[in-house]
Order: C-alpha cells, then sequence, then structure tokens
C-alpha cells in the first residue's frame, strides 16, 4: 500500500490583538479507516465537521486526506524519519471564514518547496500507525548514497609529497 488515509484537524485561536482576530494552525493529523477518508485524488472531499467550540479556540475535522509514498523521495523520507520527532507536515490555506488544509505529505523535500513557494505549511508529530508504515517503506527503498573519498583542495601538496 503506497497510501494511507488521514484526516487533518485544524485549530482556530481566538486572539486579543488590535490588528489579528484569530489564528489558525494545523494541530492534528490522524489516521482515518473509513470510506469516506479513502476516496480517490481529486474527488470531493466530505465537508469539514466541528469536534470541539470553547469561547477561545475551536477545531474542524477535514477527512478525505491521502498520505503517498514515492521510491523519488525515499530520500526526504529517510531524513524526516531520522529526525528527532518525525512529522506529517500539513499545508493549507484560509478559504473565506476557514482555513482549509490542502495536501499532506511525510516528505521533508516537499514541505521545503512548499514553504519556499510562500504556502502556509505545519508540521505535526506523527502518529505510530503513520511512522510504522513509513518506515516499512523506507526501509525497503532507502539506499544511501555511496561514500567517495574526498580530496582536499591544496594547492601545496604536490610540492610536499617531492619533498
Amino acid at each position: 500500500m503506497h497510501h494511507f488515509p488521514v484526516a487533518v484537524i485544524m485549530e482556530r485561536r481566538r486572539l486579543q490583538n488590535r490588528w489579528v482576530d484569530e489564528a489558525w494552525e494545523a494541530v492534528g493529523v490522524v489516521p482515518a479507516f473509513d470510506a469516506e477518508a479513502q476516496s480517490e485524488p481529486g474527488a470531493p472531499r466530505p465537508a469539514p465537521r466541528q469536534i470541539l467550540n470553547e469561547d477561545d479556540r475551536d477545531q474542524w475535522l477535514f477527512d478525505g486526506f491521502r498520505l503517498e509514498l514515492f521510491r523519488d523521495e525515499v530520500d526526504n523520507y529517510f531524513l524526516n524519519m531520522s529526525s528527532p520527532i518525525p512529522k506529517v507536515f500539513v499545508m493549507w490555506r484560509k478559504e473565506g471564514e476557514i482555513a482549509a488544509p490542502e495536501v499532506t505529505s511525510v516528505s521533508y523535500g516537499e514541505a521545503a518547496r512548499w514553504l519556499d513557494s510562500g504556502e502556509q505549511v505545519d508540521g505535526i508529530p506523527m502518529s505510530r500507525e503513520v511512522a510504522d508504515w513509513v518506515g516499512d517503506f523506507v526501509n525497503t527503498h532507502y539506499k544511501p548514497a555511496p561514500r567517495r573519498k574526498v580530496r582536499r583542495n591544496d594547492p601545496l601538496a604536490q610540492d610536499r609529497g617531492r619533498a
């Protein structure tokens, strides 16, 4: 299986600030094993559900996302898995009154490309189920680059060898 169905939890915090009323961020990525979450890419996603409503914050659950793994990104998955806290990255955009996730990934490289293009990206600690799944893929497909002997850039090295 090269895809893993997930749901994203977005949180809105109300702020006491004269310039900004609220702040949005992705706070969770959870496995989603229901039929709705396993929809095909490009299919319309289910409407978000509000799962928390408090005075100072509320949270929304967005179903219908898939983490996908590709062999050409395995180096970036390895970097993620070897970090102190492996993460799932969520790229999101504000649409009207609500911030909605657009796509999810476990690739450091893909998250960096999103950030470089000016997108909003949050990294959420990976759940054990996702970490096991990504770890299996990395163990199967990752091949470290062969080590090469590095020659020093020393213009006087030839003269020292003659003495």
